[in-house]
């Protein structure tokens, strides 16, 4: 019987994996959509914020940067699972990640730069 799965591009590839494996992977992707989420309201939050307390547009900047970003981090745990799952499947080693030193730095200046404008605000 054909495998009906899709992607066809993911499971229509090499050999059924151990199921452990394929649901870790799934798990990590479901943890990258989680982040990106997360993102995303953060975003929401802070142009909502922003128009209820008549503040300045750079919050809404920083809204929007945060919803894009949680767009780019969902998309890159759909990538990334992809990519594993095939790699899982042919026996291939894990490809190396690429987001994490983004991720980590994205919110490092975000943090920077809300705090900066917290301070000057007050100021």
């Amino acid at each position: 019987m054909e495998d009906q799965r899709r992607p066809r591009a993911v499971y229509g590839v090499g050999d059924e994996p151990d199921a452990r494996f394929s649901l870790a992977n799934e798990r990590t992707a479901l943890a990258w959509v989680r982040t990106g989420l997360g993102l995303v309201a953060g975003g929401v939050a802070l142009t909502s914020l922003a128009t209820f307390a008549e503040l300045t547009v750079l919050l809404d900047v920083i809204a929007a940067v945060a919803c894009l970003a949680g767009a780019a981090v969902a998309g890159y745990g759909w990538r990334t699972w992809r990519r594993n799952e095939i790699a899982l499947r042919t026996g291939a080693p894990l490809p190396a990640p690429t987001a994490l030193p983004v991720l980590a730095g994205g919110v490092v200046l975000m943090a920077l730069v809300l705090a900066g404008y917290a301070v000057v605000s007050v100021v």
